[in-house]
């Protein structure tokens, strides 16, 4: 894939932008309900109401009664969206001065997986970060829970596509999760895997 047929470049935020930690939420939960960690990484993957709130089709209440019943345990909600944000970490400046160079010469999108509770955090992490508002790194940024839609899931894709009047063929899609990327590659959408923090930078070849 040549870098110079790439005009419009769609980042994912968590593992991406933002660092991401699932791990310390499964930890978190577990020392919550007195599940074992296996036990509640085993919920993350087959309970609903987890997509089901990043498609925004459950309220904060919703999901955080789905959490208690899981966990059995009478939980209040300020211990279940402390441990529901456990993941979310720090903005890394490095990563702002990139997408501020790179919204320069490509169109420059978001688009994520995510969910109200996660979204206050995020905004947190933001505000921390001393970024006003993602207006400012992206020319439009897209929330799986406002759309009704997640990825790897085409019509996600194909709403940004469209909404935006994109080429996938001068499109990238940056993500860390494998099955996004293959969702977007079915659709003739470029994609990069980000592994590791430091693939952006080796990939733009900035620092």
């Amino acid at each position: 894939m040549s870098q110079g047929n790439i005009k419009n470049l769609i980042f994912d935020l968590g593992g991406v932008i933002i660092n991401l930690n699932t791990s310390l939420t499964i930890k978190a939960f577990a020392e919550l309900s007195g599940r074992s960690l296996e036990e509640i990484t085993e919920f993350s993957t087959t309970e609903p109401a987890f997509h089901l709130y990043e498609k925004g089709q459950i309220t904060d209440t919703d999901f955080r009664t789905a959490i208690r019943t899981l966990t059995s345990k009478p939980l209040d909600d300020t211990s279940i969206d402390k441990a529901w944000n456990a993941m979310i970490l720090d903005l890394p400046m490095e990563r702002i001065k990139l997408l501020r160079s790179l919204k320069e010469r490509h169109n420059i999108f978001l688009l994520s997986n995510t969910n109200n509770i996660h979204m206050a955090c995020v905004n947190d992490v933001r505000i921390k970060a001393s970024v006003e508002s993602f207006d400012q790194l992206f020319h439009y940024d897209y929330y799986s829970h406002i759309m009704g839609k997640r990825k790897p899931d085409a019509d996600i894709f194909e709403q940004v596509l469209e909404e935006n009047n994109l080429d996938p063929a001068q499109t990238l899609f940056l993500d860390d999760n494998y099955d996004n990327i293959n969702g977007a590659s079915n659709l003739g959408i470029n994609t990069l895997h980000v592994t590791s923090p430091n693939l952006l930078f080796e990939y733009f070849d900035e620092r």
